[in-house]
């Protein structure tokens, strides 16, 4: 008998479990369909990481275009400030006014202590602070503007502003004291600068922005 199973032999016992072939299935073939991409199982297609990087690539392409807005209407309102006040400083002060329209709006050179057209000037040092303050604030805002609306709102406030601290800055009687030029005198109203002007236009601009619901990030909103 030990004879014959030594001539028949003894059958081969499977291996364990654990050392055996690896099995097919589904999930195997996904994983090795990942690592052949070059994607671990479970993580996100390419395509939409591409997708969600390009999206933010083009909200930052956005708020930095608005910017670029913003400064480019405010360095014009101020460029036409500064000009228009050096023309009248060097041709019109201590002369006759120019009568553009009969007497109901002539070119006067004067010079003004207080605010915008000619309120407050007992308080120089207070309104040049204040207009410091403006410019602080808009460039702090500036970072999440993403409305072209609004960029040009922030730009004439931002110009206009500048235009008339400049004057503060610089013109006598000293610093943080100096008197604005203003020059725009209509009949039976202040007389006023193209400062103040760029200023009260964003300010109506932006009054106009809020009820419609539109803030400077770009969403709208309805009360």
């Amino acid at each position: 008998m030990a004879e014959a199973e030594r001539i028949i032999g003894t059958p081969d016992i499977p291996e364990a479990a654990g050392d055996g072939p690896e099995q097919s299935g589904p999930d195997s073939e996904e994983t090795a369909a990942a690592e052949q991409d070059g994607q671990r199982p479970g993580s996100e297609p390419d395509g939409a990481a591409e997708a969600e990087a390009g999206a933010e690539a083009g909200s930052a392409g956005k708020g930095k275009r608005k910017i670029a807005v913003l400064f480019a209407v405010a360095v014009v309102a101020y460029a036409l400030d500064l000009i228009s006040k050096m023309i009248v400083v060097a041709k019109l002060e201590h002369h006759e006014p120019i009568e553009l329209v009969g007497e109901w709006l002539r070119l006067s050179a004067i010079r003004n202590a207080g605010a915008a057209f000619g309120f407050g000037e007992a308080f120089t040092i207070i309104f040049t602070c204040i207009a410091a303050a403006v410019i602080v604030v808009i460039a702090r805002l500036a970072r999440k503007l993403y409305s072209l609306p609004w960029a040009i709102a922030l730009g004439l406030l931002l110009g206009g502003a500048l235009g008339n601290l400049t004057d503060r800055l610089f013109r006598s009687p000293g610093v943080f004291e100096g008197a604005v030029v203003d020059f725009i005198a209509p009949k039976g109203f202040a007389v006023f600068n193209l400062a103040d002007s760029a200023i009260v236009c964003g300010g109506i601009l932006i009054v106009l922005l809020s009820f419609r619901g539109l803030d400077p990030d770009g969403t709208v909103h309805k009360d």
